[in-house]
């Protein structure tokens, strides 16, 4: 995992990660543990409606080799054009689960991620990745 990255005394997104984080807890409060994935993502996305932000859900972004696009990957949501975030509703968090979310953060031109765990007990991942490139897209 990258460190985090400070810019101007910062975080690198620091309020819209503070805004994400306060409606996934308002989330996980209200439903709780036990719904599939997509119960949580529609619920996360209409928190984030109400709080003003924009939430696309089932992002396709293109994975490429060499240069040559050779798949395409699905992001849970990218919110306001900036943010990923990822959603697990498991028992227990899989060891790969904030590798995922590297990758997609290195298949994008975005670098910064949340990874929410809806699970037991509420749990939030925040990675960063810098992307030096400026020619991916979201």
């Amino acid at each position: 995992m990258q460190p985090l990255v400070l810019v101007w005394g910062m975080l690198i997104e620091e309020r819209l990660t503070r805004s994400v984080v306060g409606a996934f807890f308002e989330v996980y409060n209200t439903l709780g543990f036990g719904f599939l994935e997509h119960v949580y993502v529609r619920a996360l996305e209409e928190e984030l409606t109400a709080l003003c932000h924009r939430a696309d859900r089932e992002v396709a972004v293109p994975v490429t080799y060499k240069g040559a696009v050779i798949a395409t990957t699905r992001l849970d949501m990218v919110v306001d054009g900036k943010l990923v975030v990822e959603v697990k509703s498991t028992l227990q968090l899989h060891g790969s689960a904030r590798r995922q979310v590297l990758n997609y953060l290195r298949a994008t031109n975005l670098e910064v991620a949340l990874l929410l765990h809806f699970g037991p007990d509420a749990k939030f991942y925040r990675m960063v990745h810098q992307n030096h490139s400026q020619t991916k897209s979201v």
